[in-house]
């Protein structure tokens, strides 16, 4: 997990356990409490969606659920806070293109 900061000299980071979960079908590691947002980071995953009008790509803007730069559609459900979301065992995230409308 390469994109993690291990060490701060001033900051002290207590992980929980590693979970693995699916991005798109890639297998990824996490640690519990950690937000999807945080995981894909973490792992190189910088694109989560692509927007409405332009299919431009978006990344991780505010971290605090205000924005809609990180909806993704997670365990099948579209337009949810990858910012906001912990992760858990198993669950699988996609980058989500458009307004991400339920079919």
């Amino acid at each position: 997990m390469e994109g993690r900061i291990k060490a701060h000299p001033i900051l002290e980071f207590k992980r929980g356990k590693r979970v693995k979960l699916y991005f798109e079908d890639r297998e990824i590691e996490a640690y519990e409490g950690e937000t999807v947002a945080a995981a894909l980071q973490a792992n190189g995953i910088r694109v989560l969606r692509y927007t409405p009008k332009t299919q431009r790509p978006a990344g991780l803007f505010c971290a605090v659920g205000k924005c809609s730069s990180c909806l993704m559609r997670i365990d099948g459900i579209p337009n949810v806070r990858s910012c906001m979301t912990k992760v858990r065992e198993g669950m699988h995230v996609e980058r989500q293109e458009s307004r991400g409308n339920m079919i």
